[in-house]
Parts: C-alpha cells; structure tokens; sequence
C-alpha cells in the first residue's frame, strides 16, 4: 500500500510531488494506491487501519482493550483503553497533534522510534487515509483527565479540537462512515471478514482483547450478535484452532517465543495426518502472503534440524532416494511471526520480507525449539520422521505420475484432451475456458458458447476430493490431468516441485460452471479445493470465477424474465400479477444452448463471481473443514451458511 507512496516520491523528488502526496485530495484521488482497491477489500481495509493503531499502543504495553462496533448505518466505531492521541500543540504544524494525525499523510507516533518500537501496518498511513476517505469522521480522546474531540467530513476538520469535558478514563475513540462517493459498489461490512481478522490479531498479539459488536443484528436475548477475541497462548492457541478439523500426529504444538539477533520471533508448528503443507508467516501483525526471508528460514531451520536427527536415528537407511525440503512439510501447519522495526517489503503485492539479518534468526529459533522438542519426545519425533519418509516416497510416485501427465501433454494431438471444445482466439488475455459439470450441460454449453474466444471441458461427475489424497492420486486422476493440459500449466521444477509454471497458461478467464443445486455447490467446492491446494497462484492472480446460471424463468404470455433467487422471482410474480408461470431451473441440461448464452455465457448480461482470498488463513480452515475428515464442525458450518435447504420447497 504505503510501498506504492514511496516508488512514486523516488520518480518525482520534487517539492510539488511531496506536496501532493502529503494532501489528503492525493488519497481521494488515488484511493487504490493507499487502500488497495475501493471495493469489499478495500472497504474493510479502513477498519484495520484504525486497529492497527490501537494494536501498536497494545505492542507498546499501554493498551489491553479494543472494541469494534458495526452501526446500525454501516459506520464503524472503535475504541481503545490507550494513552489517547496526544492533543497538544504540534509546533511544526501550528495546531493540534490529533488533527495533524488526523488530516496528514504519514503523519503518526509510528515513525517516533521512542514511542512505538515496532508497528503494525505497512507505514503509517493509517488513520488520516481513513479519514480522507469517509465522508464523515468524529475522534475522541480521553487523556489526562480531559475528553477532547474533533470531527471531519471528507478528511477536512469542521472546527479545532476542542475540550468537551473531564474524565477518569483513557483511550480514543473513533468512529467514520466510508464515503458513498468512493466506495461506490458496497458500502456494507460483513462482520465474517472483520471477525476473521480480528481473531488473527488476537492470536497474533497475545493477552489483548478485542472485542466485535454488530449492532446491525440484534439475538433472541436482545443482545447484539458479537464475539470477544482473547488468547493467553497466542500462535499455539492460534494452530489449534487453524488445525482443529485435521487429525494431529502428535499430542502437543511445538512452540518458540524469544528474540534472537534483537528480533521477536514467534514460531508454533504442529504435524497432522494431511498431505497439504500450510505454512503462514506474518510481520508485525501483516500476513506475508508472498513470504521472505522470514519464512526461508523457518524451511532451513526446520529441514536442517529434522534431517540431522532423521540420519542420526539411522531411520533413514533403507531409503533408495534423497529426501527434500518438501517431505520434511508435508503435513505440516506452522505460523511464524517476527517483530520488525524497520520491514523492507518487495515482491509483486508488497508483502515479502527482504529483510537479510531475520532469516538467521528465526532458523536459529526454530533450530532450538525442534532439537529440545524431539530430545523430550521421541515417540512424536519417530512419528514425524516416519511421515517424511512416507512423504518422499509419495513424492517419488508423484513425480513419475507428474512426468506422465507431461508426457501426455507433449504426446497428445495439440497437446489437449480429447473433450476439450477449444476456442479459435489464441491471446489467452482474451481466451476463457468453462469448466463444466457433466456431459449433458458441456453439450448445451458447446452449442451456446461463442466459439471465438470460449473454451468448454466438461467434467465428468465429482471430482477428486485433493484435501484427503496423497499427491501422486491426484496428478494420477483422469478429470485433474485433463485440466492440466487443458490449462497448459505444469507443476513442478527442479528448486521446488510444488511450483506452479503459468508461462502457458492457455486461458486467462477459469469459469466454473455447475448446476444450481447442492450438487453443484459440491462440485464447486471440490474444484475449488484443488485450485487452492495445488494452483493457488491463478486464484491470486484473479483468473478463478464461478459462473452464476438463474435458478428461475418467469413468463407471462409473451413477457418473460430470468431470476437468480427468490427475492427477483418474487417480485416478477408480483409484477407480472395473477397467471405468471414459473420454471425452476435444476440444472444446466434443463436450459437450451440459447437460454444458457443469454444467462449465464453472454459477456453483456451474465454474472461472474470472481474468486479471491482475503484471509488465506481462514480459506486454508475453511477448506479443511468441508473437504476434511471431521463431520461435526462441517455439518455446523453447513447448518450456519445452507442457502439451499428449501431450494425446492
């Protein structure tokens, strides 16, 4: 976000660039180049901003309570126990520090090195982004025995901060409304996502409480729905809960909460019986999505110290192959956290760690914590060594299954499977490929589909469920291997085999497209499923989305219209009034190749659901909740979020 800032001050050093950036009509202007984007990402990212501010006094022990609250409107109030931003005269400036936090860029305690020693965020753009971007703000501050407050509209104060009171608390409180005028697609919070992300930093940041209050929704005891994020354990805490649907292959979490080399490092790692590897690494309290130095020490830490002890143990003697980096994580679910006080992020989204000197750190950290661990415990260390040798040897049949389904990509006409219906446009920016359920719908689809520019593989039945199958089963099944060569992605290289090569990738637009039924939401989930465990890449990349075919036809004479739920098909019935028929339609093969291109095919009217991952924690839970072996917690998620139970009713 704030990385963005800087490229653009290195370009154009000059007085009226700093001028600008520092303007809060810049971050109007620009709002993706501060918040990422104005839609439901970009939304949320104003309430993690405010946060952060709150978790930074909490790093700097002067903060144990913070609360969030979604209004009855949509606006977000939050409040903290803290210190209160200070109200004084800022000299530079020549009016109050909080409105010079509140109406500057860039302007926070954050960049005090006395005040805070680490902060969360990218850089402190914090607040006053927020405020530029809300068209309506109103801070209040509890400091030494006073309430002060200030209010803005669209970044600019309605009047100076003024004393409205005394008091015998502390803290700050803030409460905006997004203006309507930037985030013009939605304005609406979904409590899931905030929760999601508030319980992370609860786990991140151990002892806070913070608390979550949607005011929007009230229970049957008149309370309003909320929930209360606290951990005593943080990362440990943090996997077992991450884990809780996989089964553990040992009886503890190994843990690691020291500083080494003057950083904080936090590590917690457990090993179930899984083949996914799950490894999330964080850097004061930003998910690294694109990892970094942080995380490349955790690998060395891990495979070093884990391959020293396998050797020793002579457990590894009989094996006719090496064993790699990867089989040491197969199975593996693992958190690191480090404390930065000066990050250098780079890579394509800014959220890789460059920084050289926490690598060593945190392998030394992990180094200690595994060699006391598997000295104390040689029952759960025989385990885990017996998991990696397991793991090679699956890797070893993987890749021969791999090699084959490259063989067959070289080998075969074109390189395509035989069902494949490909289009004859050959710009993949322009290409896009419908994955189909069943031959029925791929025989509609390829009659109604635009033969230019769309491509249809139709998908015989359920495919592999990849969260319960070893590697080589999923690279040896037929439905997987005709996606691969459909898509023209390989997987697998010489440094690393599980990476993904989307140099000739065939289509930049991957529908899946599947009957509006339970079914179909099973077939959704499971290609869904195999896309985050084995492409993750294309769903980052935003080239993942999911057609949305209506579920009615609704005609009246020679009027007709199409709904997609109950709510449009019960307001055509009322407008079309006494004689409207309905047609409810189960699945693809009931429409004809027409109604399919006019719905659901047809660039001009159809609805496409973009899939990406806001959370890449909560996806990685969610995904082995529904696709793993534990049926209670999948069956209360079902009962919670079922869309379908009266679908035919």
């Amino acid at each position: 976000m704030s990385e963005k800032r800087e490229e653009f001050n290195k370009d154009n050093y000059s007085a009226d660039s700093i001028q600008a950036l520092e303007g809060m009509e810049h971050v109007r202007m620009r709002p993706s180049m501060y918040i990422g984007d104005v839609g439901v990402r970009g939304l949320h990212h104003l309430v993690y901003e405010v946060v952060d501010n709150s978790i930074d006094e909490a790093l700097a022990g002067h903060c144990d309570n913070i609360s969030v609250i979604i209004n009855e409107d949509n606006s977000i109030t939050t409040e903290d126990d803290g210190r209160g931003i200070p109200v004084d005269l800022h000299k530079k400036e020549g009016v109050s520090a909080l409105e010079v936090v509140m109406t500057k860029i860039g302007a926070g305690g954050k960049f005090d090195k006395d005040s805070y020693k680490v902060s969360g965020g990218l850089h402190g753009v914090g607040v006053s982004c927020v405020n530029a971007l809300s068209e309506h703000l109103k801070a209040t501050v509890y400091r030494k025995g006073e309430i002060w407050e200030q209010e803005y509209e669209r970044g600019k104060a309605m009047y100076p901060v003024k004393k409205v009171g005394d008091t015998d608390k502390r803290g700050t409180i803030v409460t905006f409304k997004p203006d309507p005028t930037i985030f013009t697609q939605i304005l609406e919070y979904s409590y899931d996502t905030l929760a999601s992300r508030l319980r992370e930093l609860a786990y991140l940041n151990k002892g806070i409480t913070i608390h979550l209050i949607d005011k929007r929704h009230k229970k049957e005891d008149g309370e309003f729905e909320g929930e209360t994020f606290h951990s005593e354990e943080g990362l440990s805490e943090f996997i077992k809960f991450l884990d809780g649907n996989r089964e553990p292959l040992m009886k503890d979490v190994i843990s690691f909460e020291g500083e080494k080399n003057g950083v904080p490092v936090e590590v917690a790692m457990v090993y179930n019986t899984s083949y996914a590897e799950n490894l999330h690494s964080y850097v004061n309290n930003i998910n690294t999505h694109e990892g970094g130095t942080h995380l490349s020490g955790f690998r060395r830490g891990l495979t070093h110290t884990l391959k020293k002890y396998a050797d020793e143990s002579g457990m590894l003697d009989k094996l006719k192959f090496d064993v790699s980096g990867d089989d040491f994580r197969e199975g593996l679910t693992a958190i690191v956290s480090v404390k930065v006080q000066e990050p250098q992020f780079e890579g394509q989204t800014k959220t890789k760690l460059g920084n050289r000197e926490v690598s060593a750190a945190v392998s030394q950290s992990v180094s200690e914590m595994l060699t006391d661990y598997l000295e104390e415990n040689p029952e759960d260390a025989k385990t885990i060594v017996q998991k990696v040798i397991l793991a090679a040897q699956a890797r070893h049949a993987a890749q021969k299954a791999r090699e084959m389904v490259q063989r067959k990509t070289v080998m075969s006409i074109g390189g395509l499977p035989g069902k494949l219906s490909d289009c004859s446009e050959q710009d993949p920016e322009k290409c896009e490929i419908y994955l189909v359920e069943g031959d029925s719908a791929g025989g509609t689809a390829k009659m109604g589909r635009d033969r230019n520019f769309q491509a249809i593989l139709p998908l015989r039945g359920k495919i592999l469920n990849v969260e319960k199958a070893m590697t080589h089963k999923v690279f040896e099944n037929e439905e997987i291997k005709n996606m691969f060569t459909a898509l023209g992605v390989t997987i697998g290289t010489e440094e690393d085999s599980k990476a993904l090569n989307l140099s000739k990738l065939r289509y930049h637009k991957i529908v899946i497209m599947c009957d509006a039924d339970i079914d179909g939401a099973h077939i959704e989930t499971l290609i869904l499923t195999f896309f985050f465990r084995y492409m993750k890449e294309l769903i980052e990349k935003g080239h993942i989305y999911i057609a949305t075919p209506p579920l009615y036809l609704v005609k009246k004479g020679a009027k007709k219209e199409y709904a997609w739920n109950d709510e449009e098909r019960f307001a055509l019935m009322e407008q079309y009034g006494d004689g409207a028929k309905i047609q409810r339609y189960k699945g693809l093969g009931e429409m004809n190749a027409e109604q399919l291109w006019d719905t659901t095919m047809n660039p001009e009217f159809r609805t496409l659901r973009q899939i990406h991952i806001d959370n890449g924690v909560e996806a990685d839970r969610v995904f082995s909740m529904l696709m793993g072996d534990e049926v209670p917690p999948r069956r209360e998620f079902i009962e919670k979020n079922a869309v379908y139970a009266n679908i035919d009713a």
